[in-house]
């Protein structure tokens, strides 16, 4: 009965490149968080998601491998490929896993906008400085990556015209940050041994 439904052609030409296509989105989006994880030195998560991001691509490349006559399973792939990127990255973007350094640069007083981070919690650093129109200050905050638009916002509503710019930071110690606000559930905890295991 099996062999019946896996000769059919509804599995070779319908089934089997949707599963290869399912399949290379999640190897790849496993693969997109491998990295991430990789470069914010969580060890002991990287390899885990690496051990199935393989398991998966060996499956689908293994199935193009025993069809290499149907150039319908390699449009899959790519497909999969494709998708996989895209959807690495929205995953990555909902994670918002890490820290973020923030440089405002701003002619205006900025007094308001340092009361108003360090009101929510936040280290803020200031630097008076000479930038190429005369006198500026340089505030300085380091975020969590979640909390990232929340801060920018502050920055447009205080002084939309100031100049920012964003860079991630792999790792911060003995800073003012705001209450932990920790997900939950099984990758919230899993985030948080990590943390702790730094």
């Amino acid at each position: 009965m099996f062999e019946v439904f896996f000769d059919s052609d509804l599995f070779k030409w319908v089934i089997l490149p949707l599963l290869i296509v399912l399949s290379r989105v999640v190897d790849v989006t496993l693969g997109t968080i491998r990295i991430i994880y990789i470069a914010r030195g969580m060890k002991y998560l990287a390899p885990l998601f690496g051990f199935f991001e393989i398991l998966i691509w060996l499956v689908a490349i293994g199935q193009i491998m025993r069809n290499l006559s149907n150039p319908l399973y390699y449009i899959a792939y790519a497909v999969g490929f494709t998708l996989g990127n895209f959807v690495g990255i929205l995953v990555e973007e909902r994670l918002a896993i890490g820290n973020a350094v923030i440089r405002i640069i701003t002619q205006k007083d900025s007094d308001s906008l340092i009361d108003r981070l360090r009101s929510e919690g936040y280290g803020v650093t200031v630097l008076n400085a000479l930038g190429s129109t005369g006198m500026v200050r340089v505030i300085f905050t380091i975020v969590k990556r979640k909390d990232l638009d929340e801060v920018i916002g502050h920055v447009r509503k205080f002084n939309p015209r100031a100049f920012f710019s964003v860079e991630d930071v792999r790792t911060a110690r003995e800073g003012i940050f705001p209450p932990v606000r920790e997900g939950s559930g099984f990758l919230g905890s899993l985030l948080r041994g990590q943390r702790k295991g730094k």
